[in-house]
């Protein structure tokens, strides 16, 4: 497979769907921070059986913001596969499945947005509807990367154990999420009061059921942040600056998390903090994904290794 295509039409659109995606992801903390979930109460797409939400209705405008916000991106990624199929339906199909794969998330994600609404807010729907916008945005940044990212050529396929190592971190990371979210949902906010102790325990679980979920949490983002300082150790010595540079800025991201989830408890779950919270963690998981997409291809043998040529797109530009 030729994967040499390039469409930098693709890269931008591509891009500003993925930031968008980001930007969704935190604007859809502000809705759960600011328990404006039901502003539009069980209504779904109008708001209370209005286009239009009244003007001094703020967690309605808020809900109804989001929505729009989702709207905007399905736009945009409606553009995206449309470049997608023009650009790599012959060539570097990788990016173009990659879009699909979106495609098909933004779907589900929509779906699983008004099954909240509808339903209540159930916490079980809250949390796969924030594991399938992590994972959308995931699919988009895999195309980016794919569509703009040129690696070293080699003759062979190898997995080392540096990008066995990405794969685990990552993966961990979007179980602390949704963890996380679990933890949103469930009430389990402040049933830590102190940190990093949990009411003065480093073991709470006969405290409840509720300190048993948030201490559990915080186990695993301490699982999370270890794996990361391996990564870290273990690409000391990477030639590629760019997948160096991935990993350090995750170990970075990781730092200034805890730091605001310790935050978000001492301020007893301040809303700016819980929302940053979540964008960071959004951050985190982005390079990630990135930084794994890059080793993958890596380490793809030469045949179908990406290389620039000009795409028909681009000569026409």
């Amino acid at each position: 497979m030729d994967a040499g295509v390039r469409s930098p039409s693709f890269i931008r659109m591509a891009l500003v769907t993925a930031l968008l995606t980001a930007g969704l992801i935190v604007f859809g903390a502000v809705v759960r921070v600011t328990d404006s979930g039901l502003g539009c109460g069980n209504d779904w797409p109008l708001c209370d059986g209005r286009i239009v939400p009244p003007l001094d209705n703020l967690t309605a405008w808020i809900e109804w913001l989001h929505r729009l916000f989702a709207l905007l991106i399905g736009l945009s990624g409606i553009g995206m596969l449309a470049l997608a199929i023009r650009a790599y339906r012959r060539q570097n199909q990788i990016v173009l499945q990659a879009t699909i794969v979106a495609a098909v998330l933004f779907a589900v994600q929509s779906a699983l947005g008004a099954m909240v609404v509808i339903f209540d807010l159930p916490p079980t729907m809250v949390t796969l509807h924030l594991g399938t916008a992590m994972l959308l945005l995931g699919a988009l940044l895999v195309a980016v990367v794919s569509a703009w990212y040129r690696p070293a050529r080699q003759d062979t396929f190898r997995r080392d154990q540096f990008l066995m190592l990405a794969y685990f971190t990552t993966a961990l990371s979007l179980l602390i999420i949704l963890t996380g979210a679990l933890v949103r949902g469930s009430g389990a906010t402040l049933a830590c009061l102190d940190w990093p102790l949990c009411n003065g325990e480093v073991f709470p679980f006969q405290q409840g059921q509720l300190q048993t979920v948030h201490m559990l949490h915080r186990f695993a983002v301490g699982g999370l942040g270890i794996a990361l300082v391996l990564l870290v150790r273990f690409i000391g010595n990477e030639r590629n600056g760019l997948a160096r540079n991935l990993a350090v800025g995750a170990l970075a991201v990781y730092i200034m998390q805890a730091l605001v989830g310790a935050l978000f408890v001492w301020t007893e779950a301040a809303p700016e903090w819980g929302a940053l919270h979540v964008g960071l963690a959004a951050a985190l998981w982005s390079l990630l994904v990135a930084l794994c997409a890059v080793k993958t291809l890596d380490q793809q043998p030469a045949e179908i290794k990406t290389q620039w040529k000009p795409s028909s797109e681009t000569a026409l530009n």
